[in-house]
């Protein structure tokens, strides 16, 4: 309840800068976040698919969330989506199934949006039928900004828009299926044809997202995901899965250029690119300098590295969950996802590039 009223007086103080003159005095630098992406960023879509078996509405997940109770974040506590709008003095942006439904839904539209989902990713095939892929997100998205336009017109949409943050947490399901797929299938489609395959379609993406009056852009690159421990457990050895990270290079490195690209041909777009591959794996390589002790097992699973079963209820997890990297076997925990956000919010390069997150909303 605290969220959707939070929301609302958002919505109603953007409505009253357009009624100044469409010039807002205060703190308050962003109008709005609209996230698109994966489990990394999900804060409930996925508990509204009946049918997806990829969702995180059971224990152990949100145990260290407020009310201690699972709200389909697949974490121990906030997640990446939680963090930034933290970050950015706002309320964390509700799950577009979750408001869909409303009979006045256009104000809580004006408040942000988030539309990730566990699962998804940049290609259509990625865990279909079980998720909602980054097009059909653009396409909730259209529908949101369709709504907008109607209720305020052309002019004062793209006003709100232009002062609003897009978050961008996809690639890493494409990646890992990927991986998981038979020697035949790479065969016919090498590495590098394939992560050729995920920017052509990112570029597509990404310039309808423009063209729908996204002006800035956050990037989250993939992090090294052959060092999670899904990837370890297949491992003898337990070390980091060198086919994951290879492809997660290459991603990053294709979708970083295509942004720098984009901003040059795009006078009126600017970005933010966090790389996440190199913060996490500095993360992993010193956890001692960041407050990590277990940077190779999962908080909350079964087996070995408590990788081999998922964080379900029949798991156990740790107590000591500020010093765990990872919370099951493919996410972070709230420790390790609040300290990225952190550093894509106010760091430098080598971590954050052209710019950081709050150089991005001073523009």
């Amino acid at each position: 309840m605290a969220s959707t009223c939070s929301s609302a007086l958002v919505s109603i103080a953007v409505l009253l800068c357009y009624w100044n003159g469409g010039s807002c005095q205060g703190e308050a630098a962003v109008s709005a976040v609209y996230v698109f992406g994966d489990s990394l960023a999900d804060v409930g879509n996925n508990d509204h698919l009946g049918l997806s078996l990829l969702k995180a509405d059971f224990p152990h997940n949100g145990v260290d969330f407020p009310g201690h109770k699972a709200t389909g974040r697949f974490s121990n506590g906030k997640n990446s989506a939680d963090f930034l709008a933290e970050s950015l003095g706002l309320p964390t942006s509700p799950p577009y199934l979750a408001i869909t439904s409303s009979s006045n839904n256009t104000d809580e539209f004006l408040g942000g949006v988030n539309f990730a989902s566990g699962g998804g990713g940049v290609l259509d095939s990625t865990n279909k039928d079980q998720c909602i892929s980054f097009n059909k997100q653009i396409d909730n998205y259209s529908s949101v900004y369709a709504a907008i336009v109607q209720q305020l017109g052309s002019a004062q949409t793209q006003a709100h828009l232009s002062t609003s943050v897009f978050a961008f947490v996809i690639g890493s399901n494409d990646i890992l299926n990927y991986v998981k797929s038979s020697s035949a299938n790479k065969l016919k489609n090498p590495p590098q044809q394939f992560v050729g395959s995920l920017i052509s379609s990112l570029r597509r993406q990404l310039k309808r997202i423009y063209n729908l009056g996204a002006r800035k852009f956050v990037f989250i690159g993939t992090g090294p995901i052959g060092c999670c421990p899904a990837q370890r457990h297949q491992n003898k050895t337990r070390e980091c899965g060198g086919e994951a990270n290879c492809l997660s290079v290459q991603y990053n490195k294709g979708a970083s250029s295509l942004l720098q690209e984009m901003s040059a041909e795009l006078s009126d777009m600017s970005y933010s690119y966090f790389d996440t591959y190199t913060a996490l794996l500095e993360y992993i390589n010193n956890p001692d300098a960041y407050g990590f002790v277990e940077v190779k097992a999962a908080c909350c699973g079964l087996g070995d590295l408590n990788a081999k079963v998922a964080c379900l209820p029949i798991s156990n997890y740790c107590s000591n969950r500020n010093d765990h990297i990872f919370w099951d076997f493919y996410h972070p925990t709230e420790a390790a996802a609040g300290m990225l956000t952190s550093t894509a919010f106010d760091g430098s390069v080598p971590y954050v590039y052209p710019m950081n997150v709050r150089q991005l909303v001073a523009i």
